[in-house]
């Protein structure tokens, strides 16, 4: 696998990323558009945005905010005000649609959609994507590719460092099949480093977990990555109608002080990381396999519901 090249002097990449919904959650992610989750999508927009901002401002800290363009023609302010400080967008979806529901024409069309508003309302056109559902359609990769994006941030083959994400053929009663690797660059998800599953209430989730308990994990998670993995990376994907919250933003500036406190950190976008990758013979071997993709059918005896 390839390597990090981090500048001189740093240990570790720390993405403090983004994903600035809004009311755009509550419609493609939830189909909620009552005014009550509205409501919870505009604090993220009025109170969590700024108080995000004006915290990384006092910090020094630059960070992508991936943000579906529903969020930018709702609240083009806020998202201006991001763009003028320094910071990244990144391509998150239109409405936060779930690309597994939909067709590539409607996949392709909503993704075409959003480079529009970041253009006209934005002047920007991003280099990086992340699906709004963390998930992919048969699609999805291919779409990616055929934009042009420099790196994807939607998978979770790996936790602490980049790579390159591979299509696979998948098999019932045989092993699946690796297909060619793709040219764009995953930074990486993780579940664990988002905000939402832990501390969002949606009615069927009941998170609101115990900020210390939080704030350990996430902790513990950079502290391994800082001591055992070599140009590693720390990227975070935190949503401003959660982590905007009064006692959530005291939790984010006791992690970013414990951060600090490490030497060779650096903060940064995700397209200076993506920008920082070097390939290696592996990577290249993994972009030159032949093609192979799709899901075999369920074997007709297996039994599960439909």
């Amino acid at each position: 696998m390839g390597k990090l090249n981090l500048p001189a002097g740093k240990k570790i990449a720390v993405n403090l990323g983004v994903d600035f919904d809004a009311q755009s959650l509550w419609l493609g992610g939830f189909n909620r558009p009552s005014p009550s989750f509205m409501s919870r999508g505009e604090f993220g927009a009025e109170v969590g945005m700024p108080r995000i901002l004006d915290l990384f401002k006092r910090e020094g800290i630059k960070s992508t905010f991936f943000t579906p363009a529903h969020t930018v023609d709702t609240f083009p302010g806020i998202c201006k005000r991001s763009v003028d400080e320094g910071h990244e967008i990144g391509h998150h979806g239109y409405y936060h649609e779930n690309p597994t529901l939909i067709k590539r024409e409607t996949e392709k069309r909503l993704i075409d959609l959003a480079f529009k508003t970041y253009k006209n309302q934005l002047g920007v056109r991003p280099v990086g994507y992340r699906s709004p559902y963390w998930d992919y359609s048969d699609n999805t990769l291919d779409l990616v590719e055929e934009a042009g994006f420099l790196y994807d941030s939607s998978l979770m083959a790996r936790d602490l460092v980049p790579y390159r994400p591979q299509r696979w053929q998948v098999n019932w009663e045989k092993g699946n099949v690796a297909g060619p690797a793709s040219k764009v660059l995953e930074i990486p998800v993780s579940w664990y480093l988002d905000d939402f599953p832990a501390l969002a209430y949606t009615g069927a989730q009941e998170g609101m977990s115990d900020t210390d308990g939080v704030l350990r994990r996430w902790s513990d998670i950079f502290d391994y990555g800082y001591k055992n993995v070599e140009g590693g990376i720390f990227a975070m994907a935190l949503h401003p109608q959660i982590i905007g919250q009064a006692h959530h933003m005291m939790m984010l500036e006791r992690l970013i002080d414990h951060i600090k406190n490490h030497d060779g950190v650096w903060f940064a976008t995700c397209e200076e990381i993506a920008n920082a990758w070097e390939d290696d013979d592996e990577d290249r071997r993994k972009m030159a396999l032949p093609d192979a993709r799709g899901v075999s059918p369920m074997p007709d005896d297996y039994g599960w519901p439909s």
